[in-house]
Formats: structure tokens, sequence, C-alpha cells
């Protein structure tokens, strides 16, 4: 197949969907497909509608994934090459094709406060370009009106980066073939009607694009369900789920880690995500700053990139003494980081499912999440992990006492959770599931 595959950024960019596109489009490649990635240039979260920073290095040890950094019309229009090969896996001596298609986005003074404004018009398609959060590289749509290669089926990710996906919708149409879309829905606080996640990951233009789609694969019953009451017919609906490779993951050096974070008998409480409010950061501070002062011993170790929302509470929190920030690891880091936790928190309102949460339950280690979003499905409390109310932080003070004082706890927890990796989430059946999809699909 020849797949075209549109997503708001790529690796080495950090973030869940951008991981998983990788791993994704890596997949199809292995099995002997050929994918275009219709990209962003950005690396930084900011960079999608600020001015760049220097170029990152490409990640290690996951394919000699290349870049053309002419722009994307250069690789689309014949003018330039950027083309990676993976021997397929299915032993026919085929081999799959990778293209990395990177475009600029487009910076201009008073960026955020223009769009904003036009974006009050009440036009879906208009609405996908305007919003603020975009990375909107008009290389990439010219490109969408003129690409006329081998094309079998286009696939786009993630909410609320509207403007990629509804590039990869001109495409689909224009050449009359499906689109299928992966929009990692964050649902957050079930309790309030009025979240302001959900009502940012369902706006009117975003769930238009919903109802575009051929189908649309989500990773929990809830989102499942989500999906649907916004419009989009049951039939179209695939629930996939994401999975994890232990290898990728454990296998630390415990000792080292905790030598490191000068730890010696306090458990520690990991937390590996993009640091800020809406992940959770701010509120699990909160929760251990409670838990301190009844006396409970424990660290907190953050590591991942940090949003300005968290940089600005750290500037006021108090007991930084008892907060190691490793910032963003490499992948030996990730290792080590998770031999040497005790328990990993992500109190989130704003995960559609959680891919930090399987790598914990890899290592053993118990999970403790907000009832929101996917997490609220995926751990099950007093089972594999804790949940507490989402934006209670007294109850995620009580929860981490209890993982504090009960090693046994922490322990059967764990177990529980590591005890579930090797049947329910192989990324090889969930890719699969993805690519017979399109087969499917294609076929029709």
């Amino acid at each position: 197949m020849h797949v075209a595959q549109f997503v708001q950024r790529y690796p080495p960019a950090l973030g869940g969907s951008e991981a998983y596109t990788a791993r994704l489009c890596e997949h199809l490649a292995e099995r002997g497909d050929t994918v275009n990635v219709w990209t962003s240039s950005a690396v930084e979260l900011s960079e999608m509608w600020g001015r760049p920073t220097p170029p990152s290095p490409l990640p290690e040890g996951r394919g000699e994934l290349a870049r053309d950094n002419s722009g994307i019309e250069n690789v689309l229009l014949g003018r330039g090459s950027s083309v990676s090969p993976f021997p397929s896996a299915r032993g026919d001596g085929g081999v799959g094709r990778l293209h990395i298609l990177p475009s600029p986005p487009l910076h201009f003074s008073g960026r955020r406060y223009i769009l904003k404004a036009l974006s009050l018009i009440p036009l879906r398609q208009w609405q996908c370009f305007t919003t603020p959060c975009n990375p909107i590289c008009p290389a990439m749509w010219r490109a969408a009106a003129r690409y006329d290669g081998p094309l079998d089926a286009v696939h786009a990710t993630a909410f609320p980066y509207s403007f990629p996906i509804a590039c990869g919708l001109k495409l689909a149409r224009r050449r009359g073939v499906p689109l299928l879309l992966t929009p990692f829905l964050h649902l957050g606080d079930p309790t309030d009607p009025h979240d302001r996640t959900r009502e940012q990951y369902t706006k009117p233009h975003l769930r238009w694009l919903l109802t575009q789609a051929d189908r649309v694969f989500v990773q929990t019953r809830a989102e499942r369900a989500a999906a649907v009451s916004l419009g989009v017919a049951e039939r179209k609906v695939v629930l996939q789920g994401l999975g994890v490779d232990a290898r990728e993951c454990t296998g630390g050096r415990r000792e080292l880690a905790r030598t490191n974070w000068g730890v010696a008998n306090e458990m520690v409480v990991g937390h590996l995500t993009n640091n800020s409010a809406e992940k959770g950061t701010v509120d699990l501070l909160r929760a251990a700053e409670i838990a301190w002062a009844r006396g409970q011993q424990l660290r907190v170790v953050l590591a991942g990139p940090e949003m300005p929302n968290f940089r600005a509470f750290w500037n006021t929190f108090g007991p930084k003494d008892r907060v190691t920030r490793l910032g963003t690891l490499t992948d030996e880091q990730k290792r080590d980081f998770f031999a040497g936790i005790d328990c990993f928190a992500l109190p989130s309102r704003c995960d559609s499912f959680g891919l930090v949460l399987l790598e914990a339950w890899a290592n053993g280690k118990p999970n403790l999440v907000y009832r929101a979003g996917g997490p609220a499905e995926l751990v099950r409390h007093n089972v594999d992990g804790l949940q507490a109310a989402c934006g209670n932080v007294s109850e995620l003070a009580e929860h981490l006492g209890r993982l504090a004082t009960d090693a046994n706890l922490r322990r059967a927890l764990g177990e529980n959770g590591q005890s579930r990796i090797g049947t329910e989430f192989r990324w090889g059946d969930k890719l699969e599931l993805v690519r017979e999809t399109i087969r499917e699909v294609v076929a029709r």
C-alpha cells in the first residue's frame, strides 16, 4: 500500500501521539508499505506557533529516518528525496519506504490574537485552519492540492491540531481514497459537564473532522462512546488500544539512579510527561506537600519537558529540595528512571490513554491516576493502581500516603499491572489491527 500520514510533529519531537505515529509508520514500512509522513518541521511544542529553535538530532535505534529540510513540496513534486528503506517483515524480499516530509509552520506578529478572531467565523474548514495552537503550514496545503503520486489511503492524527488533518482530508477527497483518523480524544473529568479539556477536543470543527473520516481509531471504550455521541457512525469506530515494548523501558539500573537522586530509604514517586498543570504535575506537587506535612517520607522525581505553566508554579513552590527534576531523558535514562522509582503518578486531565502507564507496569510499578480520560479506564482501582477523583488533591495525597507506607501494596499493585502487559498490550497486535483496517477500507 501507499499511505499518506498527516501529523502535527514527528520525532525527534517528544509526545505521545508523535511517538505512536512513528511506531505505526515504521510498522507499515516493515510490512512492505510505502509511507509519506506529512508533518511540520516543529520539534519543540512551541515551534508550532513560535519561532524555531536549533534542530535536534534524530533519535538513535529507531531506524534511519531521514528528513528533507528543503520543504515538503520539493519532495512531493519531484525536487528532493527523503527515503529510508525497510526490509519487509513478510520475508518475501519486499522493501517498504518511509518518507519524512516536513513543512515549516507560518509565524507572524500577533498570530495568536489574529487567528483567534478569525476562528470565530463559523465555517468548519476555515476553523480547522485558524485554531491558534495549529502548526499552519502553507506548503503542506499546497502540496495536498497538487500531489499525484501513488496513494491508497490517508491516515491522520491528532486532535486538537486540525490543520494537518484538514490537509489530509483535502488530499483524500481530491484523490478519492479513504481517510482514517486517530484523534486521541481527551475527555477530561467525566463528572464536570463543562470540563475545559473536553470542550477543547470536541469543538465544532473537530467534530466535523470526525464525521468526515471513513474510520476512526479509538483507544478506550469511553473514547468510543464519545466518538459515537459526536456523530460518528458506530460501524466506523474501531477500538484499538495501545501497546508497550518492555525491552524499550526495562532493565534500568536502580541503585545508580537512586544514588544520583540522593535517595536512600524514601519511597520515590515518578512522573514522566510534559510537566504541566494539565498533565497533573502541579497537583502532584501540591499533594506531596500535604503528605510531607503528615510526616510521610517520599521524594518526587519529575522527568520530561517543562511547560510554561509548570515553570510559573515552580517559581513559587516551597520544598524544592524534596523534588528532583531530570528534564528530557534519553532511552537509557528512561530505563534507569523506571528502575529507580517505587510508584508512578500521572494525575492528568488530558490523556486519551497514557502509554507511560504501561511502561510503569512493565517495570512492576503501580500507577496513581485521576479518574479522568483514558487512565480512568486503563487503571483498575485497588487492583493494579489507585485512582483519585479528578482535581481532588486531598484524595491524591491520601493515596500517596498509602503507597509510601505500604510496600506490600505497592508490590501487589505493580505485579498485577505487570501481568497484563504480555496479553493485553502487545504492539504487534495493535499496529496490525490498524494496517488490516486500512487494507479493508481500501479494498472496499
